[in-house]
């Protein structure tokens, strides 16, 4: 069942009534270096330009650092749908992005070992 907050783009029997393509315009290549793991973050500054009822919905998701796949959870929105959503709050200047630490040097050893010792302890 629809959550009453949802309004008319979901249809109890038909699902989501607007198709994910659409929220991004057509678009499917964000203008932002993003994968699943950058954090976004919102800026607080003045946001110039359209915002539509997503973009809306992602910067509210954003007062901390958040990961682009879990706002894509949040949004029930496909990620590369996301990916261009938030891209456009990153180009009109509401977000701001980190890379995850670890792609610095993703075969880091002590990573590794920290990983190793912890499934040890599992087992």
């Amino acid at each position: 069942m629809a959550a009453p907050h949802d309004g008319p783009w979901l249809d109890e029997s038909a699902g989501r009534l607007v198709r994910p393509y659409t929220v991004s315009g057509g678009r499917t290549r964000p203008t932002a270096q993003l994968d699943l793991l950058t954090q976004v973050l919102a800026t607080g500054g003045p946001v110039t330009g359209y915002l539509g009822l997503e973009h809306t919905q992602a910067l509210g998701l954003c007062t901390a650092p958040t990961s682009v796949a879990e706002v894509a959870a949040q949004l029930k929105l496909p990620a590369v749908v996301t990916k261009v959503l938030l891209s456009d709050l990153v180009d009109c200047g509401a977000l701001t992005l980190r890379a995850p630490d670890f792609y610095h040097n993703p075969t880091d050893r002590s990573l590794l070992e920290a990983v190793l010792d912890g499934l040890r302890r599992q087992l």
